[in-house]
């Protein structure tokens, strides 16, 4: 107000008023909002609305039928070639093939028939739908990916785990040797077991040794008093009859026997 005053009356030419007006500004005004209570919190969620969800229109409902498929007659064959496989084939070995081309596969075919064992391929799926209705039901996880078959009649690890040596691409997964089903380690261990000769061998030369020893101790207590009733006579004997004839010794040797 005084400056509007000294402006109207006073020259505003080279002239200076005393007194300035200083406008401050005043503080904006923030009102924080106050969190709501924990307990009002939570009745405002427990009483939260929640809109029903749609119905489902009727026909959505209704459970597909999935058309049954009749197996073929090359599955049909394959099945009964496995089962004629699992009674007749001791050893059962499940490789996994990684890439493996067909000269070394020819190879590996050749040293494995000079032992008696066979290359079987089958598909995965005639095999997991043959195991479930069989004994070798725990079989079913090794079929993953492209494996194949090694079959013998008789159990022959040692020579093949010899050929898979040459073979890298070829990895053992796990065998059913004699009805019983062996991981990777468990066909390692077997291979390091002796044949069955071997263990036949054994057992005939430990059974003749006991039967040696039983029969050498109960002849060496009759041989041992036979000795000593020998050795008795001769002490019992008097000097004369030592010089005598020899043909009145052995009435004496009867007599005190």
């Amino acid at each position: 107000m005084a400056a509007t005053l000294c402006g109207r009356l006073l020259p505003k030419q080279g002239w200076l008023p005393l007194t300035q007006s200083v406008r401050h500004g005043s503080k904006a005004v923030t009102r924080h909002r106050k969190p709501m209570h924990i307990l009002k919190q939570k009745l405002m969620a427990i009483t939260e609305y929640i809109p029903p969800k749609p119905a489902a229109p009727p026909g959505a409902l209704t459970p597909r039928v999935k058309p049954v498929q009749e197996e073929s007659g090359l599955v049909l064959l394959l099945k009964k070639d496995l089962q004629t496989m699992f009674q007749d084939c001791k050893m059962i070995a499940v490789i996994q093939n990684n890439a493996t081309n067909s000269e070394d596969m020819l190879l590996l075919k050749h040293r494995l028939h000079k032992h008696g064992i066979k290359i079987k391929f089958i598909p995965n799926q005639v095999m997991r739908s043959y195991l479930p209705d069989s004994p070798y039901i725990n079989m079913g996880p090794l079929f993953i990916g492209q494996t194949v078959l090694f079959v013998s009649k008789e159990p022959k690890v040692k020579e093949m785990l010899l050929s898979l040596r040459t073979s890298p691409q070829m990895v053992l997964l796990g065998a059913c040797i004699e009805k019983i089903l062996l991981s990777r380690q468990g066909v390692l261990n077997y291979a390091k077991l002796p044949s069955v000769t071997v263990v036949h061998g054994e057992l005939v030369s430990g059974l003749t040794m006991l039967t040696s020893q039983t029969a050498s101790m109960l002849q060496r207590h009759p041989a041992h008093l036979s000795l000593i009733l020998q050795q008795y006579l001769k002490q019992q004997a008097p000097a004369g009859s030592t010089n005598g004839t020899p043909g009145e010794s052995p009435p004496k040797a009867e007599e005190t026997a």
